[in-house]
């Protein structure tokens, strides 16, 4: 059944046109992603449907009845309102129909007889429907949710205002998910949601009754959640029934199918045109009337092709090139015995921990639980309260901190990255172009930047500085698709040694080559990638050994592997057969056309000898009925001949 459904729609800010012709439709309990470039319009269309934001034109058709509910924008509470009765007023309708419920029990107490008959006939309706609301279930379904987004005691009884961005965000995504609308409208649902808070809302969104179309940057999460992929385009909604792979995967198809079939009509208009010239320079040549015709007629079928755009796979992309980096000893860093801890908290104790020569470490770990504090003592931004920290020789270090700043924002991007290298304009210039400042872009001053052209910028000053240890907290945060997975490519090929946090769990399976575990202020170390840990995870749940090391700086763990990926078995010899068999078939149809010009050439000779016989005997009925007839055949047969030799030549 159809819940939502989308025609036409057309959207302007101001003279400028965001979207037009976006058709689609939304049935029940489908899950459905909404992917696109950044800026393209996406949240807009989310409060259109909404009807937070008009329209220019088009149509939104909702179910009747139907209701949506929408995470976006943290609303504001009353001072003293706490995070549980934020939580509560997902229930409004219920507590109105509590209200009416126990007004009936205060009638019913003081009434008698036909008036408390009627009374009790009405509570009776109301209490039906309050059952069937599952009202005297709304402790459980609070508390259920509130585990699950990690929305603890303590926190319950916080004044909402009190909480930071990310709490906020969780507590508003948990009212949301209370309400149970028929459509959810989630934008960048797993913000600020570390793994264990993501995995039990892909849990929790598979089992939702109602539909759901979710704008995410969380490959994963849309791979784990979604059964169909809208991308939204300028001008249309472009559909994909499969997850964020199968959407790759079939993107790319697509994009090759409309490449050949491009060229292939290019290829086509090309031949067209020569042979429109050929057959002018054969009429001229044998003054041939028919010759004329063709070519005439050959322009009208070239008129009446709809000549096909140029398909373009890739957009604008940031790309990232590192220069050379700088190779440190084969020991990195050493964490000995480290601890710290935070008005009375111990957050982190004992960590011991090594990363070698190219290693790919990964930090995961909930919310608070001390990974970007661990990463601060490594730079040298905290003192450990015990414990030591040593960095190898030749160790220089570039991070990326999860809310960029910097120290003079009155600065231009131009005029920040010329001066921090030493750059002439012109360099920086190119520098900054591979990350999308272009033209006016590098005159803006950093304090008007976004949070993801600040990433941009900084990522730039990191891959130019070329430091042998890379250290990132959250770098995919604010980054759109299309830069995360320039950002991978570029980092797979970092030859120097990386250690990064994360929730990102198509980064980290792309890149980690060891996962380190924080969890109550202790740390274990996996080696190996995402998958072989989710593996050992698995293992430790069912009991069984694993390879998982609690003190993983007494021992040096494995190195990195390298695989070369060769050409499948039979790849090249069956490039060469296609090749041989397209050469031959070229050979054979060279041969034909040579053929039939040459039929060509005799059929109209003799088409052109009948009509001069038959002006000859134009006044005998008889012999000019057979050459008639002799010509239709002739003219049969040029026809044929004409046909064949403009498909071999097309």
């Amino acid at each position: 059944m159809i819940e939502l459904n989308v025609n036409s729609l057309v959207k302007y800010y101001g003279a400028s046109k965001l979207f037009e012709n976006i058709s689609f439709e939304i049935k029940t309990g489908e899950r459905i992603g909404l992917i696109g470039q950044n800026g393209c319009g996406k949240s807009t269309l989310m409060k259109i449907l909404m009807g937070m934001e008009e329209y220019q034109s088009g149509e939104v058709s909702l179910r009747k009845e139907n209701k949506l509910g929408y995470l976006n924008q943290i609303p504001v509470y009353g001072k003293s309102t706490t995070t549980l009765e934020v939580l509560g007023m997902a229930f409004e309708p219920v507590h109105r129909l509590r209200g009416e419920m126990e007004e009936l029990e205060r009638k019913m107490g003081e009434l008698e007889g036909g008036q408390l008959q009627r009374v009790m006939n009405q509570y009776a309706r109301l209490l039906e429907k309050y059952e069937h609301m599952d009202g005297y279930d709304i402790e459980t379904r609070i508390d259920k949710i509130a585990e699950g987004l990690q929305i603890d005691k303590a926190m319950k009884e916080l004044p909402f205002d009190r909480l930071s961005g990310g709490e906020k965000t969780r507590v508003i995504l948990g009212k949301l998910l209370l309400e149970e609308p028929d459509i959810l409208l989630l934008d960048e649902p797993t913000n600020h949601l570390d793994l264990v808070t993501i995995e039990w809302l892909e849990g929790f969104l598979k089992e939702y009754r109602g539909a759901a179309l979710i704008i995410s940057h969380d490959r994963y999460f849309l791979d784990n959640v979604v059964s169909r992929i809208y991308e939204l385009e300028y001008d249309h909604m472009e559909e994909y029934l499969g997850n964020y792979s199968y959407y790759v995967a079939e993107k790319e198809r697509r994009f090759l199918i409309e490449f050949h079939n491009y060229q292939n009509q290019q290829r086509k208009i090309e031949r067209m045109e020569k042979q429109i010239e050929r057959y002018r320079i054969w009429g001229t040549m044998r003054d041939s009337e028919t010759m004329f015709k063709r070519a005439k007629e050959l322009e009208k079928r070239l008129e009446r092709i709809e000549v096909l755009d140029r398909p373009v796979l890739e957009k604008r992309r940031i790309r990232l090139k590192q220069t050379e980096v700088g190779r440190s000893g084969k020991m990195v860093m050493e964490l000995e015995g480290v601890g710290k801890s935070f008005g009375g908290r111990e957050l982190l104790r004992e960590i011991d921990l090594m990363l070698y020569y190219q290693d790919s470490a990964c930090i995961i770990g909930e919310n608070g639980s001390g990974k970007t504090t661990l990463l601060k003592l490594i730079l040298g931004q905290l003192e450990p309260d015990c414990g030591t920290i040593r960095l190898g020789a030749g160790v220089t270090i570039g991070y990326l901190p999860q809310h960029v700043e910097y120290p003079d924002e009155e600065q231009t991007v131009l005029e920040y990255f010329s001066r921090l290298h030493d750059l002439t304009q012109g360099a920086a210039r190119s520098q900054l172009a591979k990350v999308l400042f272009l033209q006016e872009d590098v005159n803006k001053k950093i304090k008007y930047l976004s949070g993801g052209e600040k990433s941009r910028l900084r990522l730039c000053s990191l891959t130019f500085e070329g430091a042998s240890l890379l250290i990132l907290d959250e770098p995919t945060n604010h980054l759109d698709m299309d830069s995360r997975e320039v950002l991978e490519e570029t980092l797979a090929d970092y030859e120097g040694t990386m250690l990064f946090v994360s929730h990102d769990r198509y980064f980290v399976h792309k890149l980690a080559d060891k996962i380190i575990t924080l969890k109550q202020g202790r740390i274990k170390l996996y080696d190996g990638d995402y998958a072989c840990y989710q593996e050992e995870c698995k293992k430790e749940l069912e009991g069984k050994p694993t390879t998982a090391m609690t003190n993983p700086g007494r021992e040096r763990p494995a190195g990195k592997l390298a695989a070369a990926i060769g050409r499948p078995k039979g790849e090249k010899r069956q490039t060469q057969t296609i090749s041989q068999s397209t050469e031959q078939s070229g050979k054979r149809s060279g041969r034909r056309l040579e053929q039939l010009e040459a039929v060509i050439g005799e059929l109209e000779a003799e088409e052109k000898a009948l009509r001069e016989l038959m002006e000859q005997y134009n006044t005998d009925g008889v012999k000019l009925y057979e050459l008639h007839d002799r010509q239709s055949l002739v003219k049969s047969k040029l026809e044929e001949a004409y046909t064949e030799w403009e498909e071999i030549q097309l």
